[in-house]
């Protein structure tokens, strides 16, 4: 699911994983890694081993989760390098045979009309980079159709 906003969009994800043949000491390892802290790059690593999403735009500009933006990077007089992606964990579950997350990721900018691909990585649980492209034009169209919730006098200045 995508929610559109007139300078980004956010994306709602969820992952899933069954128990393979994985014993119980290789299942209670995977269990304490997927519930783990900080699900981007971890500090002072040199492999990425947890849950990473990134995409590219048409232009060829890319973004990355290993990356994660510095707090507070969207306030007014705050503007990064974009692209921006940043990965905020919703939740998750787990038992004896499944576990289960989500989470959202806001994509800022827009991305501009084109083939806007969507990755994701998690080398621990042996996912190999996948991607799905996405039309940036139907963003683009979608956000073309958002409302100001708030009058301008109540909108802090840029």
């Amino acid at each position: 699911m995508a929610f559109r906003y007139s300078t980004g969009c956010l994306f709602t994800i969820g992952w899933l994983f069954r128990r393979g043949d994985q014993d119980e000491n290789a299942w209670s390892d995977l269990h304490h890694a997927f519930f783990q802290p900080g699900m981007g790059h971890r500090h002072g690593g040199t492999q990425q081993n947890n849950l990473m999403f990134g995409v590219e735009f048409p232009d060829g500009s890319k973004a990355s989760t290993a990356h994660q933006p510095v707090p507070g990077f969207m306030e007014p007089a705050v503007e990064p390098n974009p692209p921006v992606l940043a990965l905020h964990g919703g939740g998750g579950s787990g038992g004896d045979d499944e576990l289960s997350g989500s989470g959202t990721l806001w994509l800022w900018p827009l991305p501009p009309v084109g083939d806007l691909r969507l990755v994701a990585q998690w080398t621990q649980f042996d996912v190999a980079e996948t991607s799905v492209m996405l039309d940036g034009g139907a963003l683009q169209d979608a956000a073309a159709g958002v409302q100001r919730f708030f009058p301008e006098e109540d909108t802090p200045e840029r």
